[in-house]
């Protein structure tokens, strides 16, 4: 049975540089995902893209990887599928094909337009489609005028097009994750929409690997049973042509593949079990069988989909105000009690000046920060992490609250032996928008 080699090489921009030139070199691949996007990341990149029109907005390391690994990717007959095109996918393409023309090989990089709506979207209101926020149901007349970008995640039919027409690389903004790897399985498997069982199987395959390391041992519960961590092997998804798969690594890396590490992977973001909504099917991930069929290989069957909804997602993010928030190292005795008696110091002289912020935050790193009450808190404490914040729409008052901390380290009580990273900075707060769109209106493009 027909078999195709699919291994995702980064989870987010971000991710480890060395793990998708291992697996160009040792993976024995057919194909190439790497996902580069996270949901605030299109706003970083539409930010980068009006600061410089020309050359901004697009996952830069991608650029990097190719011109390093160019000869091995041709020589390997390994085609890339990424999301690295973000919302300036012509930009990161001239890049591309500067290298080309450096190494003298000749690349056919594919281009998939249609998921960047942003320039579209008041007229697209204009038309009476809501966009209403479908965690809160708010309408989008809120943040109209502070929307920073809006992408949609198109279906994986039109990234398979673009491997029909030859391509060598297929530059995507916001797909799917797990549709870089379905497209491939439609263009080397012949199926249609209307394969419901086989759709939903490569999107289990793209969800399991869409998180890089994640499901070869990264994140995992029994971390501690875990070798050559600094050596983790990144994932391989073995698909077949009636969509049954393999979910492995690279042979000689550490990390570990059993049904656990892939099961741990399986839960993240998924929502509704029953029904997982992508743009090209609605998965049932209850439906399926995980098995383990020899070392580091676990084998998934029996995955069940169904036809899919009339609208895409659309990931939309805007300005939402002002933030900053610093760090003071405390120890000695009463580290805590000192610990609180400096944010209290803080809180009162920005409340005698009359500042009145939309949220702060008192965190007391190390203690309480990330679990509260959960956890309980040691009798004895001879250092703490203070870290205060706050946020508002008013950037001046945010400025103001940035002078409050060093001060402490003279007037405050002893022992406060560390201002991290000087004055704390004040950045913008990027909000997210999730909303949805009819699939008619939504029309893809490929570019050769």
């Amino acid at each position: 049975m027909k078999n195709i080699r699919v291994a995702n090489g980064q989870g987010f921009w971000g991710d480890c540089i060395e793990a998708p030139a291992k697996l160009i070199k040792y993976g024995k691949i057919d194909y190439l995902t790497l996902d580069y996007l996270a949901e605030v990341t299109m706003s970083i990149m539409q930010r980068q893209k009006k600061k410089d029109p020309e050359n901004g907005g697009y996952a830069t390391d991608f650029v990097a990887l190719v011109d390093s690994n160019i000869n091995e990717i041709i020589n390997n007959n390994i085609k890339i599928i990424a999301n690295a095109g973000g919302v300036n996918p012509y930009a990161c393409k001239r890049e591309l094909m500067k290298i080309s023309k450096k190494h003298n090989i000749d690349l056919k990089i594919a281009i998939v337009e249609g998921d960047d709506i942003y320039n579209d979207l008041h007229n697209l209101i204009k038309d009476n489609h809501k966009f209403k926020n479908i965690d809160t149901n708010e309408n989008i007349s809120s943040i109209l005028n502070k929307i920073y970008s809006a992408n949609v995640y198109i279906d994986s039919f039109s990234v398979a097009k673009a491997l029909s027409l030859g391509a060598d690389i297929v530059l995507c903004g916001r797909i799917s994750d797990p549709g870089l790897v379905v497209a491939p399985c439609i263009y080397e498997f012949g199926w249609e929409k209307d394969n419901f069982n086989m759709l939903a199987s490569a999107t289990v395959a793209g969800h399991i690997i869409e998180c890089g390391a994640q499901c070869t041992g990264g994140n995992f519960t029994k971390w501690k049973d875990l070798k050559d961590m600094d050596n983790i092997g990144y994932p391989i998804a073995q698909i077949r042509e009636d969509g049954t798969f393999d979910i492995t690594k690279p042979e000689n890396t550490g990390g570990l593949v059993n049904k656990f590490t892939v099961s741990e992977q399986i839960l993240y973001e998924l929502g509704d079990p029953k029904k997982y909504i992508s743009p090209d099917v609605c998965v049932d991930f209850t439906s399926f069988n995980l098995e383990e069929t020899s070392k580091d290989v676990v084998t998934v069957t029996g995955v069940k989909g169904d036809m899919p909804t009339d609208t895409y997602k659309v990931s939309i993010s805007y300005f939402d105000g002002f933030k900053s928030s610093g760090q003071l190292t405390i120890s000695g005795p009463d580290a805590l009690l000192k610990a609180k008696k400096s944010a209290e110091i803080i809180w009162k002289k920005l409340e005698n000046i009359g500042l009145v912020f939309d949220k702060t935050s008192t965190e007391f790193l190390g203690l309480s920060s990330c679990h509260k009450s959960i956890a309980k808190t040691p009798n004895i404490i001879n250092e703490v992490v203070l870290r205060i914040g706050v946020k508002s729409q008013n950037k001046n008052i945010v400025e103001r609250f940035t002078k409050e901390l060093a001060p402490l380290i003279t007037a405050g009580p002893p022992g406060i032996t560390g201002f991290a990273g000087g004055r704390p900075k004040v950045k913008e707060v990027v909000a997210y928008w999730p909303a949805l769109i009819d699939k008619k209106v939504i029309q893809t493009k490929v570019i050769l």
